[in-house]
């Protein structure tokens, strides 16, 4: 999977085309993300101890991993701020770690 928990995306394909945000969950069996704000839908809840109205309720829904691309952080890309493939490269001490493409510098996942 090219993407992990927390890192800001920005989606490619759907209703939610170019909207960014941070990955809340990923399902590397299904190749789906979870990402805040995007991809909404309305689920409907019986009434309970939680929701004592019930009603609809409005969450995020998975999208596919391959409509998502990373936004490389790096000031100097000329893509910076917009959604970039990555590749992978080993360090010295035999790290693995994900790069920009434009650009080559180091994509870190926030905390």
């Amino acid at each position: 999977m090219h993407v992990r928990r927390n890192d800001i995306i920005q989606v490619t394909a759907g209703d939610d085309a170019g909207k960014t945000g941070k990955i809340l969950n990923v399902m590397t069996k299904q190749n789906r993300v979870v990402v805040e704000g995007v991809n909404y839908i309305q689920k409907h809840v019986k009434r309970s101890e939680k929701n004592p109205q019930g009603g609809r309720v409005q969450k995020e829904a998975p999208i596919s991993a391959s409509n998502v691309l990373l936004i490389c952080q790096n000031k100097n890309c000329e893509k910076n701020g917009k959604g970039v493939r990555t590749g992978s490269k080993f360090l010295e001490n035999g790290d693995k770690i994900r790069v920009c493409y434009k650009c080559g510098s180091e994509i870190v996942a926030s905390e």
